[in-house]
């Protein structure tokens, strides 16, 4: 496997993360503090109802979000993010397996703890989700309910520091994860061999990204809690994200016609998901999607200068040009499918030393968005502090895996 140049940097840059992290704590603002409070939500919520009038509504949070990103104080307030601690958790794991300091994975079993304490309410078994409502097209869900593309991030950090230190409590952890996603996840058929995964236990299908999610750590979890029904359930959403693919190797971000965008990074959780799945099984259909969906990707999805863009097909006006988001999830996917796609090498090397050259801020985070004009330099965990920070950390690890001993 091609070494990896820029190690040396990247740790350097994760050093001085850590201390910004620390000094700045473990709250932020986020992508959706402009909507997550009453007066955001309400503009959005009309927003969907009527769009004319909508439009008018929210276009005071757009211009904000454009021009005076700071903004997000004056709609909310800082908050916990169960997705951004899993991510702590796993960039503290990979530091602790590339270094061997035990001072990583103390840290990475604080977020765990963390993790423990912010579990959404009145569920049996373990899950996570957004610690605000969430206004969305088809009406509002309360803050605390589950979501198949958070739930399971939080697994694979519980896994990753158990497979490090492995203790009783965070295996019964895993268990209980598994038994929510398994149960209280719904399935509705599309095929006599596919079925799509619901969003959280409330139902709708057709997000193909958080099929992907499910199918994957359910595929994990059946090895790893030796539970055959995992991988039965895993299968059917495996196959509805395999036919879901287009025919130029593209995936939309759902099948229902109405949201039929193809970004960057809701394109790297689904490759990513199939790469991994593809690691512990070698299922050929996931090797043939990825190189159809690789192509995709590295011809459609980078701008002229070779840095990820947004969107190849855009549902609305983009009020910027770059995202931290989507840098994080092309490191994260290039990890994941170099072994099988070594082009991605290349990608891979420019899109960190692009990091390291322009997104890395003196304080030591990582600006947050590259606008039309200027930066939006607000610091938020979850939109994607945390994100980079893994991916980073991940390649430090590989890195050090790579070294000759």
């Amino acid at each position: 496997m091609t070494s990896l140049p820029s190690a040396e940097r990247v740790s350097g840059a994760l050093d001085g993360f850590t201390r910004w992290l620390c000094d700045f704590g473990e709250t932020s603002f986020d992508h959706q503090s402009f909507f997550a409070g009453p007066v955001g939500g309400r503009a959005k919520a009309l927003y969907y109802r009527q769009r004319k009038l909508g439009t008018l509504a929210v276009a005071p949070m757009v211009f904000f979000e454009a021009f005076v990103p700071s903004a997000r104080r004056l709609f909310h307030r800082p908050l916990r993010f169960p997705i951004a601690d899993a991510h702590y958790a796993m960039g503290f794991a990979f530091l602790r397996e590339a270094t061997g300091d035990d001072h990583y994975l103390e840290t990475a079993r604080h977020f765990l703890e963390e993790l423990k304490n912010s579990r959404c309410p009145g569920y049996d078994d373990y899950c996570w989700g957004y610690p605000f409502d969430w206004v969305t097209r088809n009406g509002t869900l309360p803050g605390h309910t589950p979501f198949i593309t958070s739930t399971p991030y939080v697994y694979e950090a519980f896994l990753q520091v158990h497979t490090i230190q492995p203790r009783d409590e965070w295996l019964a952890i895993l268990a209980s994860i598994a038994r929510h996603v398994q149960n209280d996840i719904k399935d509705t058929p599309t095929s006599a061999s596919a079925s799509s995964s619901s969003y959280g236990p409330y139902g709708g299908a057709g997000v193909i990204n958080a099929s992907a999610y499910r199918a994957f750590m359910l595929t994990s979890a059946a090895r790893v809690l030796c539970d055959e029904r995992y991988r039965v359930t895993a299968e059917r959403n495996l196959n509805f994200v395999l036919e879901a693919q287009n025919g130029d190797g593209s995936w939309h971000y759902a099948i229902d016609g109405a949201r039929d965008f193809i970004d960057h990074f809701h394109t790297c959780f689904v490759m990513k998901a199939l790469g991994k799945i593809l690691r512990l099984t070698g299922h050929t259909g996931c090797r043939s999607a990825l190189e159809r969906g690789v192509r995709y990707y590295l011809g459609h999805l980078f701008d002229q200068e070779g840095r990820p863009k947004p969107f190849s097909r855009a549902p609305r006006m983009i009020v910027y040009k770059r995202e931290l988001y989507d840098c994080a999830e092309c490191i994260n996917l290039c990890l994941v499918l170099r072994s099988y796609f070594p082009e991605l090498n290349e990608t891979l090397e420019r899109v960190v030393r692009d990091i390291l050259d322009h997104w890395v801020k003196r304080d030591g985070s990582f600006r947050s968005r590259r606008l039309h004009f200027g930066w939006d330099n607000v610091p938020m965990h979850r939109w994607a502090q945390a994100q980079m920070f893994r991916s980073l950390a991940y390649y430090v690890r590989e890195a050090s895996a790579d070294a000759p001993d």
